[in-house]
């Protein structure tokens, strides 16, 4: 976030603050916003909890500047009147009720600050901010946790899960992000109640996932992952082999990690947002892939994995035909210094290509992987694009105007010239066309 846009987000939460106290209502920065100040970062959004209710929230600020997105759980969206698209919610202090369902409460009811902190997950989370006196106020010793770098529960760690099963993935993901430690009784009620997170919606259950693996401490979470049971019910595609692959998983995970940060493949901002992607597909390479062929009779198990990720996760097509890529082009990019270019070629100019390098590139460093073809494949991508990709010197019209017509054959015949313009086979547009002449057309002839 830029340091301007920083400002703009500060100072609106700040009038929000300023207006809720003005009519006579407590207001205060709530939860991660308050543990990202304390950290020193700019918060990513603020969160403003006060004791006017939903009602009275948007009667102070309007129905054309606040939305009433989850009126019946004390939540109201409010919109900056000056600037577009800029908003905070604003939450009424409250306490829930009992949760059925694992995931939301069945109902709530305000109350104070000091019991709206008790129902938040952890103690890192729970604390407020006073803008207005800089004052923190902190009911459940959530500086202290942040100082000491601990992930604790508030209150009862069961009582906190049981309210929402996500907690067990998030509180890993916040271990992993901040490189804390899970503290015991938060661990060991993540362990009792693993098996519970099914309750979540597969949605819910990605984001945090991708959100784990974006970490520096991917590695660690992991592992964290297995121990407390929970990579069997949210990754049960590597857990099946986790025993057998676990090491050498962990290993390769590592040195993608170390890829990433490291020119000239590490990510660019735009990357940077999908470097779990890559982080995937490296376990699921060392789970899944690495020791049968890229195409059998059967549908390979890294392609089965990735089928069955996208339909319990809810990936979207996008997630999955990228992971598809990465996998799938190791074994064409292993042997691109062997083989015709025109092989490799394809697979170099697709969009996903500097993941798949990634991935090669840390195979190369864990020694599964040739060191030689990596630098190899670089230069011919430093390439200017019209080398590296140059256009066809003939395409479907020209088949068209000798009478052919679409058809397998017809694809063939611009398949078989493009692959030798890649090879340098063939150099002109006069070459290829000659090189149509001799070829018997009868069975493509319209």
């Amino acid at each position: 976030m830029c340091e301007a846009q920083a400002q703009i987000d500060r100072q609106f939460a700040i009038d929000v603050v300023k207006r809720l106290a003005a009519a006579g209502y407590q207001a205060l920065w709530a939860g991660g916003c308050v543990r990202d100040l304390l950290m020193g970062n700019d918060p990513a959004d603020y969160d403003v909890a006060t004791s006017a209710t939903p009602a009275q929230v948007r009667r102070l600020f309007g129905n054309r500047h606040s939305l009433a997105v989850g009126a019946s759980f004390g939540v109201i969206v409010v919109l900056d009147e000056k600037r577009k698209g800029q908003q905070i919610e604003v939450a009424t202090f409250r306490t829930d009720a009992t949760y059925s369902d694992g995931r939301r409460p069945d109902a709530v009811s305000f109350s104070t600050p000091e019991e709206d902190a008790q129902r938040r997950d952890f103690t890192i989370n729970g604390m407020f901010y006073d803008p207005l006196n800089e004052q923190v106020i902190d009911y459940v010793g959530g500086r202290a946790d942040l100082e000491h770098k601990i992930i604790r529960a508030i209150g009862s760690a069961d009582e906190r899960i049981a309210e929402d099963k996500l907690r067990m993935l998030r509180a890993i993901r916040f271990a992993a992000r901040f490189n804390f430690e899970l503290h015991d009784q938060t661990l060991a009620a993540v362990t009792r109640h693993a098996s519970e997170i099914v309750a979540i919606s597969g949605e819910r259950m990605a984001v945090e996932i991708q959100k784990t693996l974006q970490t520096d401490s991917a590695v660690w979470a992991l592992t964290q992952l297995h121990q407390t049971g929970l990579m069997r019910e949210v990754l049960p595609e590597l857990a099946y082999k986790w025993e057998e692959h676990a090491q050498p998983a962990l290993e390769l995970l590592d040195s993608v990690l170390r890829i990433q940060c490291s020119p000239p493949l590490s990510a660019t901002p735009l990357e940077s947002a999908l470097r779990w992607r890559v982080r995937l597909a490296a376990l699921l390479y060392r789970c899944c892939l690495q020791r049968e062929p890229l195409a059998q009779a059967a549908k390979p198990t890294w392609l089965a994995a990735i089928t069955s990720l996208q339909s319990r996760l809810k990936l979207s097509n996008e997630d999955a035909q990228a992971l598809q890529y990465i996998l799938g082009a190791q074994r064409v990019l292993d042997l691109a210094d062997q083989g015709p270019w025109s092989r490799t070629q394809p697979w170099l100019v697709q969009p996903n290509i500097e993941s798949a390098m990634q991935l090669l590139a840390a195979r190369s460093i864990v020694g599964d992987a040739s060191a030689g073809v990596v630098p190899f494949l670089l230069s011919r991508l430093q390439q200017p694009r019209q080398e590296l990709n140059p256009p066809p010197l003939v395409d479907g019209s020209d088949l068209i105007r000798l009478g052919l017509k679409p058809g397998p054959r017809f694809a063939q015949l611009l398949s078989h010239i493009r692959n030798q313009q890649l090879d340098n086979a063939i150099s002109t547009r006069a070459a290829a066309l000659e090189w149509l002449s001799r070829q018997d057309l009868s069975d493509a002839q319209t």
